[in-house]
Order: C-alpha cells, then sequence, then structure tokens
C-alpha cells in the first residue's frame, strides 16, 4: 500500500534530507532538521506522488489520502496538546507547497489555517491576546481568500489602508483588536461579494481547500514559466506541508525572518539576514515593514538588529546555523519563527546565490574541511561562470525597459544605436561605444560587430549568425527581439510605442535577452583566486579536452588566457570577408573558369597563410582544427550595381556578364545547396589554395619556434567517403608538394566535419578515410530537424511551452534524435579505427547539459567559444565525476 503521507516532528519523524523526490526539498529538510534535534513545530508532508496521482486522474485524490491526513493531523495534535477546530484550544496550521528543487515564490502558501468566527474568540482566550488572535484571522481570510478562493488581493489591501487611514497610523502594528475586527468583517464582505459565498467556517473543508490550491498552483502560469526557464520537468510535481502554527506576531517577544548562513552575494562567512518584530512570514517578504538586519555588523545606525534586540533568541540561531553547515555541507537559507522569546525552525534548504559567491563558499568550505575537491567541483554551475567572465547590470541601476529577445550572448553593453557596420567601425575607431542594431546579421557584418560593444537583431534564433558570432567575439548579443521593428531607411527602430533614432543610447543585457532604453549601469567582472583554484581542481579529474572556436589572433588569445587546449573550430570563411580580400574572393567566386579562379586565390592566398601562422603561433604546439571554406557561396556573391561593377574590372568583363553569373549561381535554399566539400569537389582550387596556405604557415611556425603546430584539417559537410576521399587527395597532395619545396615535413591528421544525418549513418565508411570526426551539431540539428536555425525561433518556444519538445534544440543538444545519431557515427567510426579522434564543434560545445552527453559517448573534446571554455572545463569535470559515480554505483 503506497504511503502518501509522512510526520515529522515531536520525535515521530518519517523522512529525511534524501528524500526529496518524494517529500519535496521543504518536507524533506523539516523532517531532517527534527531528526537532529532542532526546534521544529510538528507537522507532516503529503507527498509529491499525490501531486501526479491528481494530474493524472482528473484532479482527483487517491482513495486512502483523507484517513491519511486525519491520521497525521491526530499526531500533531497530540503533540502541541491543542485540537484542529476546537473552539477553546484550537490547533492552526500553515499549508505550504515544497516541490523537490527550490522554487522561490513561484506557488502558493495559506498561513494560520483553522481560524473561523468561533476559534477566533477560542484563540484569544487561551493566549490572553485579542489583538493577536484577530491579526492571525484577518490575515488567514486575506490569504486564504486569494490564494484558495481567487479574490484579488488589492481588494484586501483597500480595506486595511482604509482603517489606517481612519486611525491615522502608518504601521499596521499601530491597529488594536477592534481595529482587526473591523479588518476582518470587511475581508469576509470582500469574499462574499467576489464568491458568491460567505467565507468558509469548516477547518476541514478549509484544509482541504488549501490543500487543493497548493496542488492547483503547480500548473500556475508562473511556476510554468520558471519550470521553463530552469528545465523542471512537469511531471515532478509538488508536495503539501501542513505543520503546526507557531506565531511571531503576538507581542514585542515575537518575531520572525529569514536568513543565510553565509551573504549569498559575496559568499562571506558572515550570517547575513532580516527580521521583523511581531510579525509573520509575508510581512518580511511583502515590503509592507521594513525589515530589521540580523547582526549588529550590519546594523545601520537607527536600526535595531536581532542580537541585541532578542539576544537569547539570536544566540540560539547562531548555534543552529553552524549546525545546520556542519550537518548539510552547504549555505543555508533559514526561515525562523520566534514565539515569546523560543525559536522555532520553519525551512531550511540550500541557499541560492551569486556566481561569485558560489565560488567563494565551495573553496571556503573545502579549505574549511566541509567537503572535498570534488565536491567543491559540483557545488558550482557551470552556466553562472558567465557572471564571473562578462559585465552584468547592476542590479540596483534604475531602467526602462524597451523589448525582450533571446538571450544569445552573455554580458551587458551600453551604446549609440548604429544601424549598419561600416558607420558602427567608423565611430568606434573614434572611442564611442556602439550598438549595432540589424533585421539579420550576415558574415559581411563581421567587422561591424567586431567594433561593436553589442549586437541586436530582430530575427534569429540561439545559433543564428548573430548569436554564434557574438559568442566566440564575447560580445553581448540580443537576437530575434521580434517586439522592435527596424526601418534602415528612416535610421530607427521601434518598439512598444517608443521610438530609438540612430545616435541614440540603448543597453543590452545578453543574459536575459532584455532591451534597455538609455544607458544603465553596470559592473565589471573580477576573477578571484578562487576562480583558479576551482579551474584547477576541475582540470584535474575532467576526462574531455576543451578546446576553442576561433579564427582571429584575438580570439585565440581570449581561448589561451581561459585555458582552451587548441583550436577546435577555425572557421577559415571569416577571414575571407576582411574588406582587403572580399574584392579576390568576389573575383574567385564569379570568375567562370578555373585561371580566373586561380588568379583570384593567387591574391588569397598570402592572406590564409598569416591568418594561420599567427594561429600556429599564439597556439605554440596545441592541435588547430581548420575547417576549410563551408558556406554558400551566395554569401560571398555582390549585392550591389556598384560591387558587381567592382569585381567585372577585377576580372575584365563586361557588367552584363557579372550580372548573369550572379544569377546562376542564386541558391534557392543554399544552406543545403553548393558549399561544404561539395565546392572543393567543383572547384578543387579552392582547397588546395587553403591547404597550402596551412602547410607553408605550419612549416614556418615551427622552423621560426622549434615547435611544430599540429594542423588538422577538416572536410565539411561530408555524406560519403568518395566525396571525402576526392577532397583529402586533394590535401594530400599539396602537402606533398610543400614538404618537397620546403625540405620539411610535419605531422598532420586529414578529418572531417559530421554534421548530415547520412553521415552519421554512414560513418564507418567514412572512417575509413578519415583521422578525426568533429560533430558539426548546429547543421546536424537543422538536418536532422528539418529546421532553419535562423527561423525557428519564430515559433520553437511555443513548442518548448506545449511540451513538444523539451528545450531548445539548437541550445542543448536532443539526446533523443541529434544525440541517438552522435552516438551511431561514434560507434561505427570507432569500430573501423578503434583510436579515431572525436570531437564536437558546434554551439552545444559550450552548453554544460550537452557537454553531459559528450562525456556519456566518449568524445575525446569539446569545442565551444573562447568565453565558455571555463563554462566548459567545469562541466567536463562534473560530467566526468557523474560518470565515475555512475560506474562505482553499478560495479
Amino acid at each position: 500500500m503506497t504511503q502518501w503521507v509522512y510526520s515529522f516532528g515531536a520525535g515521530h519523524n518519517e523522512g529525511r534530507a534524501d528524500m526529496r523526490n518524494l517529500l519535496g526539498g521543504k518536507g524533506a529538510n523539516l523532517a531532517e532538521m527534527a531528526s537532529i534535534g532542532l526546534p521544529v513545530p510538528p507537522g507532516f508532508t503529503i507527498t509529491t506522488e499525490v501531486c501526479t496521482y491528481y494530474y493524472d486522474h482528473g484532479q482527483q485524490y487517491p482513495a486512502d489520502l483523507m484517513a491519511s491526513v486525519k491520521a497525521a493531523l491526530g499526531l500533531v495534535e497530540q503533540a502541541v496538546g491543542l485540537k484542529f477546530g476546537d473552539t477553546e484550544k484550537p490547533l492552526l496550521v500553515s499549508v505550504r507547497s515544497g516541490a523537490r528543487v527550490s522554487m522561490p515564490g513561484m506557488m502558493d502558501t495559506v498561513l494560520n489555517l483553522g481560524l473561523n468566527d468561533a476559534t477566533v474568540e477560542g484563540l484569544a482566550r487561551a493566549s490572553g491576546d485579542a489583538r493577536f488572535a484577530w491579526d492571525s484571522y484577518r490575515r488567514f481570510i486575506q490569504m486564504f481568500g486569494a490564494v484558495v478562493l481567487d479574490v484579488d488581493h488589492h481588494r484586501f489591501e483597500d480595506i486595511i489602508e482604509g482603517v489606517k487611514l481612519d486611525r491615522g497610523v502608518a504601521e499596521d502594528t499601530a491597529l488594536t483588536a477592534d481595529d482587526w475586527k473591523i479588518v476582518a468583517a470587511g475581508y469576509k464582505d470582500v469574499v462574499a461579494e467576489a464568491t458568491g459565498k460567505p467565507f468558509p467556517q469548516d477547518p476541514e473543508a478549509q484544509l482541504w481547500g488549501a490543500i487543493g490550491a497548493v496542488f492547483g498552483s503547480w500548473m500556475n502560469t508562473r511556476a510554468n514559466t520558471y519550470r521553463r526557464l530552469h528545465d523542471i520537468p512537469a511531471n515532478w510535481g509538488t508536495a503539501v506541508n501542513v505543520q503546526a502554527m507557531v506565531f511571531g506576531n503576538m507581542g514585542e517577544d515575537c518575531a520572525t525572518g529569514v536568513c543565510f548562513t553565509r551573504d549569498p552575494s559575496t559568499g562571506e562567512d558572515m550570517f547575513y539576514g532580516e527580521y521583523l518584530v511581531n510579525a509573520q512570514g509575508e510581512d518580511v517578504v511583502a515590503g509592507i515593514r521594513t525589515p530589521q538586519p540580523m547582526s549588529a555588523l550590519r546594523a545601520k545606525p537607527g536600526e535595531k538588529p536581532m542580537e541585541e534586540v532578542m539576544p537569547a533568541a539570536y544566540q540560539e540561531l547562531v548555534r543552529v546555523r553552524a549546525v545546520l553547515e556542519k550537518h548539510y555541507k552547504d549555505m543555508q537559507d533559514i526561515e525562523f519563527t520566534v514565539q515569546q522569546n523560543k525559536l522555532y525552525m520553519l525551512q531550511t534548504r540550500n541557499g541560492k546565490r551569486t556566481a561569485a559567491a558560489s565560488l567563494k563558499i565551495a573553496v571556503d568550505m573545502c579549505a574549511e574541511g566541509l567537503i572535498d575537491e570534488k565536491e567543491a567541483i559540483k557545488r558550482v554551475a557551470p552556466g553562472s561562470l558567465d557572471q564571473l567572465l562578462h559585465p552584468t547590470l547592476d542590479p540596483k541601476a534604475a531602467r526602462k525597459l524597451l523589448s525582450k529577445g533571446l538571450p544569445a550572448s552573455p554580458g551587458a553593453a551600453s551604446g549609440v544605436v548604429v544601424f549598419n557596420s561600416d558607420e558602427a567601425e567608423m565611430r568606434s575607431q573614434k572611442g564611442e561605444s556602439v550598438i549595432l542594431v540589424r533585421i539579420e546579421t550576415s558574415p559581411e557584418d563581421i567587422h561591424g560587430m567586431h567594433a561593436a560593444r553589442g549586437i541586436l537583431t530582430t530575427r534569429g534564433g540561439m545559433t543564428s549568425h548573430a548569436a554564434v558570432v557574438a559568442r566566440g567575439m564575447g560580445r553581448p548579443c540580443v537576437a530575434g527581439a521580434g517586439g522592435i521593428s527596424v526601418d534602415y531607411a528612416a535610421q530607427a527602430l521601434s518598439a512598444g510605442g517608443n521610438i530609438v533614432r540612430a545616435g541614440d543610447l540603448i543597453t543590452l543585457d545578453g543574459a536575459t535577452g532584455e532591451v534597455f532604453l538609455g544607458s544603465v549601469a553596470m559592473i565589471e567582472p573580477k576573477l578571484s583566486g578562487d576562480f583558479s583554484k576551482l579551474m584547477e581542481w576541475a582540470d584535474k579529474v575532467r576526462r574531455m579536452k576543451v578546446r576553442a572556436n576561433a579564427e582571429t589572433p584575438l580570439d585565440a588569445e581570449t581561448a589561451r588566457k581561459f585555458g582552451a587546449e587548441g583550436i577546435g573550430l577555425c572557421r577559415t570563411e571569416h577571414m575571407f570577408f576582411d574588406p582587403a580580400r572580399i574584392g579576390a574572393v568576389r573575383q574567385m567566386i564569379m570568375a567562370e573558369h578555373e585561371e580566373g579562379r586561380r588568379a583570384a586565390l593567387a591574391k588569397l592566398l598570402p592572406f590564409q597563410r598569416s591568418d594561420f601562422t599567427e594561429l600556429f603561433r599564439i597556439m605554440a604546439g596545441l592541435p588547430v582544427t581548420i575547417r576549410l571554406l563551408d558556406p554558400p557561396l551566395h554569401e560571398f556573391l555582390p549585392h550591389t550595381d556598384e560591387e558587381i561593377a567592382e569585381v567585372a574590372v577585377g576580372l575584365g568583363v563586361e557588367v552584363a556578364a557579372m550580372q548573369r553569373r550572379a544569377a546562376d549561381l542564386s541558391e534557392a535554399n543554399p544552406m543545403l545547396g553548393h558549399r561544404g566539400c561539395r565546392l572543393g569537389v567543383t572547384y578543387p582550387e579552392i582547397y588546395e589554395m587553403q591547404a597550402r596556405a596551412i602547410f607553408e604557415a605550419a612549416i614556418a611556425v615551427a622552423k621560426e619556434t622549434g615547435t611544430a603546430p599540429i594542423p588538422e584539417i577538416m572536410i565539411p559537410l561530408v555524406m560519403s567517403k568518395r566525396e571525402l576521399d576526392i577532397t583529402r587527395a586533394q590535401v594530400d597532395g599539396i602537402a606533398a608538394q610543400v614538404f618537397a619545396e620546403s625540405g620539411t615535413t610535419i605531422e598532420y591528421l586529414v578529418g572531417t566535419m559530421i554534421e548530415l544525418p547520412r553521415a552519421c549513418l554512414t560513418a564507418d565508411s567514412i572512417a575509413e578515410s578519415a583521422d578525426f570526426f568533429s560533430f558539426g551539431t548546429n547543421d546536424l540539428t537543422q538536418t536532422t530537424f528539418g529546421l532553419s536555425r535562423d527561423d525557428a525561433g519564430k515559433f520553437l518556444p511555443a513548442y518548448v511551452e506545449k511540451n513538444i519538445i523539451p528545450k531548445d534544440p539548437f541550445v542543448s543538444i536532443d539526446p533523443e534524435g541529434v544525440g541517438a545519431l552522435v552516438k551511431i557515427a561514434a560507434k561505427k567510426g570507432r569500430r573501423v579505427k578503434p583510436g579515431l579522434k572525436l570531437g564536437i564543434c558546434g554551439e552545444h560545445g559550450g552548453d554544460p547539459a550537452s557537454i553531459q552527453f559528450c562525456e556519456t559517448v566518449k568524445l575525446d573534446y569539446v569545442s565551444c567559444s573562447p568565453y565558455r571554455v571555463p563554462v566548459a572545463r567545469l562541466a567536463a569535470a562534473q560530467a566526468a565525476l557523474d560518470s565515475a559515480g555512475k560506474t562505482d554505483r553499478t560495479a
């Protein structure tokens, strides 16, 4: 028979901290605190399984639940010597939610449950304090009315404000028992008017109404949104905790508060929190009264710290703080009540904290011997490191929201709006901070994106061109801000009735996707010694290497600074858009014969050789994976009449001929068209030039430094072994020529980018000709799902919201489809070549969940944008520890 209810407190503890999946975090920790002797009011927890049952059975409860709740309530009555619904000594209870992971403020709570017109009089007599009793009753009516009966809480606020105005007082604490009776009567009238029924007087009906409201709040809008943002499955459900009330509102020797065992902002080992005398919990968070500090050290002039006002209760809380940290071995977020100078613990949970605090607490607790290095590694969320690597908006700064898009690249930036890349570059050279605003970016915007402090687009998703390039550059980016309309002709954007013109200031928050009018104050990142220490520990335990996606010297230097162990993806096409080169590139593309293409490529060879020379120098003997030209030809085509005329002059042909050639090269679906290795097959001279530049640069750097680089030449978009054979032969042939010319040989590898489903399914055949595979999961996701990553942002959020897919597959790898193909390719490839090197270089290489998947497939490395390298190092370490833990458990 299923146990639906678990009791805690008064020596009857059926739960433990490790039962959070069943009891929720709050219920599990209440039982745990009670079991280690802390003062916890008795109560019981209705399990998360009841919530799941409730939604699976048309919002009906299990048949035996009511009897289980009645029995558990009886144990509470015995423990406190009070009876639920009794008119002389009434037991009052709180009803609180409790999911397995903390969802602060997302679900509902009801306090003082059990009060009615009769029991309030009994409470007044039993306590000897009518004011306290009626204050509790009006609180219950308001909370039950808002949470259970869905009455607008503002209607209650209007009544209490009216009474305070009549009495000429500002604080709730100044109202008398008679005042609270008037407020309570007004509240009941509001409920009757709103619901058409009198306020419920039956305590048992109140209890089941509150339990149903908590289960119902699991599916409310804010909870659904929170779960979506934090990847919390809907089928986890919430528990319900019913607990005997203790009262912080019985007078001046009573209080309520919330505190942290360490500072959640800085991680400093200092008791941190706030409390209120003569109050209940909602008063602290509602902002109706100004809370006071816990510690005298934190107190400002005129404030009354708990340490001085309630010294005995404070010292007991300090003792509890030490007990909890030693027991849970983590910083705790505590809720407490003091009733007539006696301390009661209402909740403890691992406290939420900033990235800086998370880092410091983990390292400090390791030094204190509370945890070891491996546990310290697990304590820091890899994604939170973005807060340490990029500027962030000052949380205290004023701001006015203009619109919101996708948080495509973290960090914050303010600057003047510009609408084209040339202007961005020009104004940046004059020392101005600029935000480049485009409907969507293209490779030709590279120079403007590099010059800008931040990038804003109205189209595109998390793996759009703007998002990918911005992350690689470390630029904040908000993409797909569909609420913004851009008018290039008018040099203005508009959103929500606001018009922003070129030259006006805006601020981007790339971590949230928000766009603000004007300039918002920022906080610059600070990397402490704790960061280096944690990274050192992570590097000791991780199995996978971490490389960077980089094609410029700045990218490469940034990657090395953050600990990259090589370059996993150098996109050579980004080098081609430099203004000094684009003319020759267009001549090469537009030439109708090989002779013209080779002439143009000869102009590009010195540039490419110089590019690779710089990268090889910076990487100093580390592997550098260079992807040969990949993008569709249309990206390089001249667009304007002026550009077409310029190419015609360079090639010595008529403009009309160039116009015809441009039309011939245009494609209806270019991302699935003439690109990748298809260029190498049809125009072999392109890959030959690039291979020559690579080998000549590598040999030059080997002679210069005495350390030979390790080029890994990657053929993109291969779908068959024959394609790789043809293009590999070109590379090997050029290698032989350069080695003969220079009298020097170097080690190199030739592999392929696996980014098509067919390549995954025929990986055993392709592996015969490949030295390595690198999974290009951006394109593999597109081709597997049949989605355009630049357009899917318009509907993917709806798919996530409707649970069609759990998350955006361009942000985190889809394990069932794309992941399955990766597993197939890895298994087939290594069956043919057991030592085949396997890596991933799509945007998923910087996503912690995707890195966890990569560990299960036993890839050799992940590659990500330079600023994500620390994130990937920590995520890879956590994945290795998790994998080792699973192995230990199954051994």
